[in-house]
């Protein structure tokens, strides 16, 4: 699995026209998944993003976690994460899982994070969203579970 994750003020994710998820200060966690993974990949990564330290503390040190800062996530699923651009102009996005494959996984994920007590909240699987956010910082990272 491969999470791009960002601090952020507040995000949301439209879908139609309709606004589907929001959440204040935490999180957004651009999810993909390959074909290799599983739930061990998911609960590794649940693990990281709910303890990874990239919260400022009272000497402006990144030093809290999402769960000591008390913020919120925002997972929205990201197939393209796993594009290969390397050859020609066009990416391949053979390395991702196929939807059945990648959605239980996603939500699986998910489901790991609310049992860690963090608020969270997701986009729509495989639709085309309007996502938003207020980055705070900036801080993104990149995580990867293999």
């Amino acid at each position: 699995m491969r999470a791009v994750i960002q601090r952020i003020k507040s995000g949301s994710v439209t879908v139609d026209k309709k606004q589907i998820s929001k959440i204040g200060p935490g999180l957004l966690v651009f999810l993909g998944v390959s074909h290799s993974d599983t739930t061990s990949d998911a609960e590794y990564l649940a693990d990281k993003v709910a303890n990874l330290r990239i919260f400022e503390d009272q000497d402006a040190k990144m030093n809290r976690s999402l769960i000591d800062a008390g913020g919120e996530l925002l997972v929205v699923s990201q197939f393209t994460l796993y594009g290969d651009c390397r050859k020609g102009r066009r990416p391949s996005f053979i390395n991702a899982a196929p939807p059945e494959k990648a959605e239980k996984l996603y939500e699986y994920f998910t489901e790991q994070i609310k049992k860690k007590g963090i608020p969270a909240q997701s986009g729509q699987f495989r639709a085309m969203m309007d996502v938003s956010l207020v980055n705070d910082g900036p801080v993104t990272l990149i995580l990867e579970s293999k």
